[in-house]
């Protein structure tokens, strides 16, 4: 005979088989000078609407080339998100100042299809970590008033958003660095690694 269970234990075994309640972890990948390509790529499939709200003009395919040729991979930080195929869907770039009191600004870009994921807000989180690790004190983004998701993300994150006409910036204080930033750094990177390679691996194997 099948044991009894009690009805609190038969719930949690259906909420684990749906794995709804189960907290996602979604690979953020550093990104370096060997995926340039790759991430002009990601801005170039960028239709009008979204380069007007990257960055806040509608931004030609050459406009694009250029900005993504002068990334700066290591003064700045660029964060990605890959899907199962390999695929950019996600960047964010956190450009540095000359000093940790400058502050770093904050831009990101979702590709349509994979919208409504919260990974701008995560890749905001996540650069907020690395920021905080390089003692800086202030992130903020600039953006357009009619940028609602970009500001939402800033807004609930605790930042202070100011609106000048068609343009608002966000402020985001952040605490200095301890332990725990440190520890999330290095593991959330070692995960992106990780997964990148078995997506890697399972894409060889077809």
């Amino acid at each position: 005979m099948f044991p009894v269970f009690p009805v609190a234990f038969k719930n949690w075994i259906q909420r684990l088989g749906s794995r709804r309640w189960l907290p996602v972890v979604v690979p953020i990948r550093p990104l370096a000078q060997r995926h340039r390509a790759l991430v002009r790529a990601h801005l170039l499939q960028l239709d009008e609407a979204d380069r007007f709200l990257r960055f806040g003009y509608a931004a030609n395919d050459e406009q694009i080339e250029r900005y993504a040729d002068k990334l700066d991979f290591e003064r700045d930080e660029v964060f990605g998100i890959f899907n199962r195929h390999l695929e950019l869907i996600a960047v964010a770039h956190l450009a540095y100042g000359n000093t940790p009191e400058a502050g770093a600004e904050f831009g990101v870009s979702v590709l349509k299809k994979a919208r409504g994921l919260g990974l701008g807000a995560r890749l905001f989180a996540r650069a907020a970590r690395h920021a905080r690790n390089r003692a800086v004190k202030t992130m903020y983004i600039h953006a357009l008033t009619k940028n609602s998701a970009m500001l939402k993300i800033a807004r609930s994150a605790g930042a202070r958003v100011m609106y000048h006409g068609s343009e608002a910036e966000a402020h985001l204080q952040l605490p200095a660095p301890d332990m725990e930033t440190r520890l999330a750094q290095r593991l959330g990177n070692h995960f992106a690694e990780l997964d990148y390679l078995l997506k890697k691996q399972l894409r060889r194997l077809g």
